[in-house]
């Protein structure tokens, strides 16, 4: 792949489009591209600056990038940051073939706890949310129409490359009630007047937890389909958390409990 053609490619997948079309992604900065190697997730080139040699630690990068055969182009400092998606690229943006999940790659236990996204639109919050699942122990993370697209490249950073690690799958309603039923998987929804999740006790077997909309919630199609609804309480006057800080609340207490 020649410089141009790699730079062209790195500016088509800034679209939504263009990462579907060709199934590829962007992992910019040090620590997401090294998540990327260390996964063993195919990188088809990167582009890489004079900054990135500023230490010891993105000097040991490029070198492993180039040891793994990855086509590496070196441009300059304004080059690179013209290519970058963020204001401190950190001197390196990487073209990733990442994991195409499906609901089949999960695997549950007897107490396996499956994250699900009911439109979580905020790819920050997404992305924390992944990240979180995984240090947490989920199986999967489950993303319903509405919510922010797993592969683009402010979710892989806001990640910090969760989703190389475990299934992070986009999937529609109907077909994840599918599977949860084919599954034998409970699902509870979460809503503030809902039973507090520390008090709430599970059945056996696995579970599927959903959180919904920073602003609306989870929405009735899948709450009537949810076969409870858990709550974190909050002190009087509290409107409510931030959706990844609940996930990571509400995720711990269920696997405390399973």
């Amino acid at each position: 792949m020649t410089r141009n053609s790699l730079e062209s490619l790195i500016r088509d997948l800034h679209r939504r489009r263009g990462r579907e079309r060709r199934g590829l992604a962007l992992a910019e900065g040090v620590r997401l591209v090294e998540e990327a190697l260390a996964a063993r997730v195919p990188i088809r080139g990167a582009v890489t600056s004079p900054s990135l040699e500023a230490t010891a630690r993105g000097k040991a990068l490029e070198a492993a990038l180039r040891a793994a055969g990855v086509p590496v182009e070196r441009v300059d400092d304004a080059a690179l940051a013209a290519l970058a998606d963020t204001e401190h690229p950190q001197g390196v943006v990487a073209v990733v073939a990442p994991t195409v999940w499906t609901l089949e790659h999960v695997t549950l236990g007897a107490d396996g706890v499956v994250v699900v996204l009911d439109a979580v639109q905020d790819p920050g919050n997404v992305g924390t949310i992944l990240r979180t699942a995984h240090g947490l122990g989920a199986a999967a993370v489950v993303a319903l129409p509405g919510t922010a697209e797993l592969t683009s490249p402010k979710t892989l950073r806001a990640g910090m490359g969760a989703f190389f690690r475990f299934p992070c799958i986009s999937t529609d309603t109907e077909a994840f009630f599918a599977w949860a039923s084919a599954h034998h998987v409970e699902t509870w929804a979460t809503d503030a007047a809902g039973t507090p999740i520390a008090s709430t006790r599970r059945s056996t077997g696995p579970l599927a937890l959903v959180l919904g909309n920073e602003g609306a919630g989870v929405g009735e199609a899948v709450r009537a389909r949810a076969a409870r609804q858990v709550a974190i309480p909050l002190r009087p006057g509290a409107e409510s958390l931030n959706v990844a800080i609940a996930a990571a609340i509400l995720l711990y207490e269920v696997r405390r409990g399973g």
